[in-house]
């Protein structure tokens, strides 16, 4: 059974930086594409950002220049979303996603809140 835990969200003042990690047990093999995704309040879950196997990154408009993901090679099932310059509007629940040619799955989310 693949499983993700997410950590590191929390609150923080607009500004200021996060860091969320992503691990997924379960499975031995790397997935195809690792992403974040996020949902606030009243809204649709969106793509934040993604990378693939071999390297390549996605990014929301909304945060390009300021979230950076990664994905851990050596433990090749987690990823990572460096997040700085954090914004009111960056609030909401993140959720780590994996995909392999036919599944994907989701992690239970964690809280990110950007006081102004």
């Amino acid at each position: 059974q693949v499983q993700l835990v997410e950590s590191g969200g929390g609150l923080v003042q607009a500004g200021g930086s996060l860091r969320l990690s992503c691990a997924a047990s379960g499975t031995r093999f790397s997935p195809n594409v690792m992403g974040w995704y996020r949902q606030a309040p009243g809204k649709q879950r969106e793509l934040v950002a993604r990378i693939t196997s071999g390297g390549t990154t996605n990014y929301a408009d909304a945060v390009k220049g300021r979230f950076s993901i990664s994905r851990d090679n050596a433990q090749k099932n987690m990823v990572y979303l460096q997040m700085h310059s954090l914004k009111s509007e960056d609030t909401a629940v993140y959720y780590c996603n994996i995909k392999f040619v036919a599944t994907e799955y989701w992690g239970q989310g964690t809280q990110v809140t950007v006081e102004s």
